[in-house]
């Protein structure tokens, strides 16, 4: 096995549920090795957290901006960094690291407003380095397949696409640090639930079905009394080639953990998939009984069964489906460091899909203020 890359992250310290998160993912494979770390807002904080994790005292860093600047002069430097912090902070970190020829792995959203999207892309095409966004929803083997199906024809010309990803935990005012920055438009962005989570439910939706969004009519909320940004969204859509959807995001449905549900019907057949069982995937040819595919199971392809782990029966879940994510960002850095294109089965999203999300929301919430008006990407 090669030697692991080098990381570095930025957030992530010890209260923060994504940061651990992607520290699992990270190593499950053994591509990466956390070495450095700048992991919270604050210095005393940042210190504390990555003396918790075990970082040498000379690699843990009090801001991103040391961190950046001594870790671009070490031989033995990190090659990559990871950006687990509130949506506001993504592009200013992200843009010390890459200027200095640093990989960039960046949680989603891509940033917290359009203008510093715009810059984003910018940076990342001024830059030598990657930059690649972790949606991690794509990574799970089961998604792939449903997007081999669809790329195959076996669905037939594409006409409808509902996708939704429904939670609870907002129902109500809630003071954590998780709750607090995600209900602030100044570090969340003008988008609440469709930043949030509606995002990744857009993706899905066109990861596997490779459409492009035309025009959608938004309709967003905010539930709860003094909410500054919406906890529920109800959006139309219209794609390119006459497919239409609807995608339903919302933070306040309760007896709803992690919805995220996805169903795609065409001419000749439809699939189905849902986050919380991962490993089924049904799928329908027109005409025929309903077929229920398992992960590594009878019918599925290689393109999917390359993603798995252990036999079939063996649940895989979440985090083996971020650590997808990761092997692939792994080996996107490796064809780069040899000076090689990225292989044609690795699927990281990059800074233009990040664009693509931002622009949906942006076009969300501009709809939603104009009485759900039909408005174009």
């Amino acid at each position: 096995m090669q030697k692991p890359i080098r990381l570095g992250m930025v957030g992530g310290g010890n209260d923060a549920f994504i940061g651990r998160v992607h520290r699992i993912a990270a190593r499950i494979d053994g591509e990466f090795e956390l070495i450095s770390g700048a992991l919270s807002s604050t210095i005393e904080k940042s210190i504390a957290s990555g003396k918790a994790l075990g970082l040498s005292k000379d690699r843990n860093y009090g801001t991103f901006q040391d961190m950046a600047k001594c870790e671009a002069r070490l031989a033995e430097g990190i090659e990559a960094v990871v950006i687990v912090t509130p949506n506001h902070m993504h592009y200013p970190v992200a843009r010390e690291f890459l200027k200095r020829g640093i990989h960039v792995i960046c949680d989603k959203p891509l940033t917290a407003t359009l203008s510093e999207a715009k810059k984003m892309v910018a940076a990342v095409n001024k830059s030598d380095s990657l930059f690649i966004l972790t949606h991690n929803y794509t990574g799970y083997p089961m998604v792939r397949q449903a997007r081999e199906l669809v790329e195959s024809g076996a669905l037939g010309k594409l006409r409808l696409v509902q996708v939704e990803y429904v939670q609870e935990w907002l129902t109500e005012q809630v003071n954590n640090k998780q709750a607090n920055w995600r209900t602030d438009p100044m570090r969340s962005g003008v988008g609440g639930s469709i930043g949030d989570i509606g995002t990744h439910a857009y993706n899905l939706s066109k990861f596997v079905t490779g459409l492009s969004l035309s025009h959608l009519s938004a309709d967003l909320d905010a539930f709860v009394p003094g909410r500054r940004v919406d906890d529920n969204a109800n959006v139309m859509m219209r794609f390119e080639g006459g497919a239409k959807g609807m995608l339903w995001c919302s933070q306040v449905a309760p007896g709803n953990e992690n919805g995220l549900r996805l169903r795609v019907y065409g001419e000749r057949g439809g699939i189905e998939w849902q986050q919380e069982n991962p490993n089924h995937l049904w799928y329908t040819s027109f005409g025929e009984p309903k077929r229920l595919l398992t992960r590594g199971g009878a019918g599925t392809s290689l393109t999917a069964n390359a993603l798995n782990r252990i036999p079939a029966g063996h649940p895989e879940g979440y985090l083996e489906g971020f650590a997808n994510i990761y092997s692939e960002a792994a080996r996107s850095i490796r064809a780069a460091q040899a000076c090689q294109p990225v292989p044609k089965d690795v699927y990281c999203q990059d800074v233009m899909d990040g664009m693509e999300g931002i622009r949906f929301i942006n076009a969300c919430v501009n709809s939603s203020s104009r009485n759900s008006a039909w408005v174009s990407l």
